[in-house]
């Protein structure tokens, strides 16, 4: 079957209507095809304009953030190199001043392990923040455990969350 006889019926009923009828369904053809066309191209388009200065704002604060963590790695680079025994200092210093009695630091070799009991979330990130600066120490092992902060302790851990376990931290080469 050829397409021309295909679609002779078609043509053939197309004839047959009014001109009113004709013009309602031109009509309604426009629409569908309008409708197709917003729905693949127009509404994605649109949906990306009406988010794309949020995007940017968010982009640009990460950006910030970004430029702001590469300016401190930097600094850290341009560091003189710290000694075994400063480096050992300055952490145990770090984990008295911050932890207090929730840390014990033991030294073995060229890394320390830091026993944690309890110790509340701020507490640990900005100890872990000290170590990396002061003592130039990163972690190379967690086995940490997430814990709740008891009553007592819970007015100086604003989140209620504690952490238990050990943390392996590499040191200066002696």
């Amino acid at each position: 079957m050829s397409r021309m006889t295909s679609l002779a019926p078609l043509q053939a009923r197309w004839a047959q209507l009014a001109t009113r009828e004709k013009n309602l369904l031109k009509l309604a053809a426009a629409l569908a095809l309008f409708a197709v066309l917003w729905l693949l191209v127009w509404a994605p388009t649109v949906a990306t304009l009406r988010t794309a200065e949020t995007q940017a704002h968010a982009l640009d604060a990460q950006l910030e953030q970004m430029r702001a963590l590469q300016s401190q790695a930097q600094s850290l680079q341009k560091q003189p190199p710290l000694g075994f025994d400063e480096a050992v200092r300055s952490l145990n210093l770090a984990t008295k001043q911050v932890l207090d009695a929730t840390a014990q630091v033991n030294v073995a070799g060229e890394r320390a392990s830091v026993t944690l009991q309890g110790a509340s979330a701020d507490a640990l990130a900005q100890w872990l923040a000290q170590a990396r600066l002061n003592a130039r120490s990163v972690p190379v092992e967690a086995r940490l455990v997430r814990g709740t902060a008891t009553p007592a302790s819970t007015a100086a851990n604003a989140a209620g969350v504690t952490w238990s376990g050990v943390l392996v931290m590499s040191l200066p080469q002696r």
